[in-house]
């Protein structure tokens, strides 16, 4: 298990926490207060083109035709993008970590699968020859029936939104269509509780709202290079993204980040950024790429949708002794970041609660909604939420006082975590006392004295039985990473593409750009 030496780090940080009430000077304020700070969209070039997107009008629907033919021969018009001429016009962000199978069109071909999905691209001289030239664009779709609820989605009989995963839901490990947390018998320790308690907690998408919306510019440079100016947070994920998209090795771009006006984890996705760079290269000009506000507020990727279904088995006495969770993200109609978020919250589980039976299945689900990504602590903030609601309600059930029914329960060090992890350095108890003093909230003086650092371990360490399943079958494994090997250029037809084969297994190889891969998900290094 990794700890902070404070020993080897003891000049990298300062330990003493002590900040509140002090005058600490961020480094960019000065900027922020004087309007200097520098923003993609601040860097004006010579010559810069313009683009903008045709965006799909329905939910799901199948492309029959689109003429572009008017918008070819609009004023200021330098060039239309259609998903043709995108060189790997399928990608998605975790495959970069060995994680998930390229699901997402930079440009729509075939289908459309949540409405505003891109399909078309024109780079003009001015955004408004540009939005005049997308006015001209004729799209043909037919309807195709669309589900927008993530239990719908996994009945039966509804309809597929991505065919990369036709049972709408992720597919983990390629046999595993969500993620299980077994410790204990929950099913027995709810026979068992003198009070069981089940509720249902329902999470909106929300948007990000940042003051400036998702952007980025695109201009050649020398040597066959191009530098991006661009309001991404995650800057070499956008890179490594763009390289895999655009099919050429990362060293080609030049990424300039810097200064991101509001992103709130809504800049991780790379949006705009390979579209702008395939324009540049297509038409040997810079080229600038910012969703407008309607665009950011009804077509930016939210936090997702959750769904929580929460089963509690408790005693008189206000010890939990059984926990049953069932939970759905809505990924939208690809995957994006939610099959992470879906691990983190599983990882999460039960909370900071000691509990001898927990059990849990949490999915990453397909809809025709707008794809979803990350916010600020997604994957656990929704279900913390759920959790706390739940102690409250638990804690009026057996007619115990919230603050002290949290300490009955809390961590304590030397317990066995439902990930058969041992707690150590645990603080729960101190932190609600802390909270109960300063909102003058009367605690019994027995909890008063209760301590995170005793009662802890003995019985409370034990590994519970747990009752085994039966073992998902497993099926040939996919490859899940997109190999950064170029093959010889092919002619690129906008029909549904077969796919073939995985080839054999043969040594690992660096990617063309030869960085070292690591994995937040797996914690492994990869070549």
């Amino acid at each position: 298990m990794l700890e902070l030496r404070k020993d080897i780090f003891a000049d990298e940080r300062d330990d003493n926490l002590k900040e509140i009430g002090k005058g600490t000077q961020r480094q960019d304020m000065l900027g922020h207060v004087t309007g200097t700070s520098t923003y993609f969209d601040d860097h004006k070039l010579q010559g810069m083109l313009h683009l903008k997107v045709v965006r799909s009008t329905h939910s799901h629907a199948r492309l029959r035709r689109i003429d572009t033919s008017e918008a070819e021969r609009s004023p200021g018009v330098r060039r239309v993008i259609r998903g043709a001429d995108v060189p790997r016009n399928l990608n998605t962000l975790l495959s970069l970590i060995n994680f998930g199978k390229d699901d997402e069109p930079s440009l729509a071909v075939d289908k459309v699968r949540y409405k505003g999905e891109p399909i078309v691209a024109v780079v003009a001289d001015s955004p408004r020859e540009a939005y005049e030239a997308l006015a001209t664009i004729r799209v043909d779709y037919e309807p195709l029936p669309a589900v927008f609820d993530v239990e719908e989605a996994l009945k039966p009989g509804a309809p597929v939104v991505n065919e990369t995963y036709p049972k709408n839901t992720f597919t983990y490990h390629d046999v595993y269509d969500h993620q299980k947390l077994r410790f204990g018998d929950a099913e027995r320790g709810l026979a068992e509780a003198d009070h069981v308690l089940e509720q249902r907690y329902q999470m909106s998408p929300i948007e990000h709202a940042p003051t400036e919306t998702n952007g980025s510019i695109a201009a050649p440079d020398t040597n066959g290079r191009y530098v991006v100016y661009t309001s991404t947070q995650a800057l070499f994920f956008s890179l490594d993204t763009c390289a895999k998209i655009l099919d050429v090795p990362s060293n080609t771009f030049h990424f300039i980040g810097g200064t991101v006006g509001g992103g709130f984890g809504g800049k991780v996705d790379t949006i705009t950024e390979p579209l702008a760079i395939l324009g540049a290269m297509l038409t040997g000009r810079p080229v600038r790429y910012q969703l407008g506000r309607e665009e950011e507020m009804q077509y930016g990727p939210p936090r997702g949708a959750e769904r929580i279904y929460i089963r509690d088995g408790v005693m008189r006495d206000g010890r939990i002794v059984a926990r049953k969770i069932r939970a759905y993200f809505d990924s939208g109609a690809y995957t994006r970041l939610s099959s992470y978020a879906v691990v983190k919250c599983a990882a999460h589980l039960p909370g900071p609660y000691t509990i001898p039976n927990v059990h849990g299945d949490i999915y990453c689900v397909f809809t025709n909604r707008t794809p979803a990504t990350a916010m600020r602590g997604f994957g656990v903030t929704a279900v913390d939420f759920a959790l706390e609601c739940q102690m409250d309600k638990l804690a009026h059930l057996v007619g115990i006082d919230p603050m002290e029914f949290r300490i009955i329960n809390a961590y304590r060090d030397g317990d066995m975590k439902a990930h058969r992890r041992e707690a150590k350095n645990t603080a729960l108890i101190e932190c609600v006392q802390v909270a109960a003093e300063k909102a003058k909230w009367p605690l019994r003086e027995e909890f008063k004295r209760m301590s995170s650092r005793k009662d802890g371990g003995g019985s409370r360490a034990v590994v519970p039985p747990t009752p085994r399943e039966a073992a998902a079958p497993r099926t040939a494994a996919s490859q899940q990473r997109t190999s950064y090997d170029r093959p010889s250029p092919a002619p690129v037809q906008e029909t549904p593409r077969t796919v073939p084969p995985p080839p054999p297994p043969s040594p690992p190889q660096a990617p063309a750009h030869g960085a070292t891969r690591f994995s937040s998900v797996f914690g492994t290094r990869r070549r």
